[in-house]
């Protein structure tokens, strides 16, 4: 059974339509990334996933039920980017509640509670109130209550926005570590990030589907066209291109963003292109600020 299923999904206000027609399928497995300008439809999506609000017209199932259905009580969570904690109590105290309202019993929300916030390492602040904690300790709070129940699915909108790097790689790591059993949807502006996290990719831009792109080569087959991204520094364009053109195996050297090329080769002939692009740069005298096997992410969605 597909994870979400959407078919011909569109969403309508009274002057205006944010979403068009919205076809595509989703599997369990792997974090999901969904990308896209700001006003591209991705938290109106996603507050349809969760129940919030209805489609004008189309169809959206999650698991085979309809979201919002009582059948996937427990089963769906989400975590809004401006999530808000409740200044009066102790975050232990409000994922009690939480619990408890999903369900639990007062002994086992209390259970339930600790280990949640033992996954976001917060077992130490487990009495203390929101006021009390750092923004990123309160970002993991958040999340931990999107946690709890242990949900098949996760919706996460901004998860890691406004913090800095360790608290950032911190959620990074509990969301790589819980893959396996629980699949995230993440929307986010951090392609970076989600190029590290994340095996399919959904590409809104104004209330449509751009693309869906696979960042897994999940047939297993030997790939006839592999890529590899280099930022160079300090090189002239013109003469990179054209000496990278006669390495073996090389096909195209597309320029894209300032300084960063698209090199694409076949992989089958030249297994070992990385290293003989980096004597290459050597032996040129040039600089170069970072080398990537295959497209990145950004070059993946916007490159045309």
């Amino acid at each position: 059974m597909s994870l979400i299923q959407c078919k011909s999904l569109v969403k309508q206000y009274v002057d205006k339509t944010v979403l068009h027609g919205l076809s595509f399928e989703l599997e369990t497995g792997s974090p999901i990334a969904l990308v896209g300008p700001n006003g591209a439809g991705k938290t109106t999506l996603f507050s349809i996933l969760c129940g919030y609000i209805r489609p004008t017209q189309g169809e959206v199932t999650i698991f085979g039920e309809k979201p919002g259905s009582s059948a996937l009580f427990n089963r769906v969570s989400a975590l809004p980017q401006d999530a808000q904690l409740d200044p009066r109590f102790s975050i232990q105290r409000q994922l009690m509640l939480f619990a408890q309202l999903q369900g639990f019993s007062k002994k086992q929300s209390k259970l339930e509670a600790e280990r949640v916030l033992s996954l976001m390492q917060l077992s130490d602040s487990l009495k203390q109130k929101p006021a009390a904690l750092s923004h990123g300790m309160r970002k993991r709070v958040a999340i931990a209550q999107a946690l709890i129940g242990n949900p098949d699915l996760v919706l996460l909108d901004e998860p890691t926005a406004g913090l800095d790097p360790v608290n950032a790689r911190n959620i990074r790591d509990i969301v790589h570590e819980l893959a396996g059993e629980t699949t995230f949807i993440i929307s986010s502006h951090n392609l970076a990030e989600l190029e590290q996290l994340c095996g399919t990719v959904l590409h809104l831009n104004d209330g449509h589907l751009q693309q869906q792109v696979d960042l897994t080569n999940s047939d297993g087959a030997e790939p006839q066209l592999a890529f590899l991204t280099v930022h160079m520094d300090k090189c002239s364009p013109d003469e990179f291109v054209n000496t990278v053109k006669t390495l073996n195996g090389v096909s195209a050297v597309t320029p894209s963003q300032k300084n960063h090329f698209v090199i694409d080769y076949n992989p089958i002939n030249a297994p070992l292109l990385d290293q003989q692009l980096l004597r290459c740069i050597d032996e040129n005298q040039w600089d170069y600020r970072q080398l990537i096997k295959g497209k990145t992410l950004e070059e993946q969605l916007f490159s045309n």
